[in-house]
């Protein structure tokens, strides 16, 4: 079971970005992302909203989208890019353990 809740420093952590990239595609992509507030009003993002993160740091990053065409691709095929963002994160973990295998026998 994973956490309720994740920060804003959390998420900018998770996807590789800055908190201030992660405050403004909040804003950009709000209905995708809806942060909960804490008494202090800072922003409390969900598992849900980390996984849009990861699709919208895809889209944009990865595959060089525009705010508007990676809004309008989530719209369209949400699924499609949750499964597309799973799978390169599976290659990059069985990447990774590949390597690890590998200095090990050397």
């Amino acid at each position: 079971m994973g956490k309720m809740y994740y920060t804003i420093g959390e998420v900018a952590e998770i996807i590789g970005e800055s908190t201030s990239l992660v405050r403004f595609w909040s804003g950009k992509f709000s209905e995708f992302i809806k942060p909960a507030r804490n008494k202090k009003g800072n922003r409390l993002f969900t598992a849900e909203d980390v996984a849009n993160y990861k699709i919208i740091h895809h889209l944009v990053k990865d595959r060089g989208m525009t705010l508007e065409g990676a809004r309008a691709r989530m719209h369209d095929n949400k699924e499609g890019e949750d499964r597309t963002v799973d799978i390169i994160a599976s290659l990059n973990r069985i990447k990774s353990q590949l390597s690890e295998i590998k200095d090990m026998m050397e």
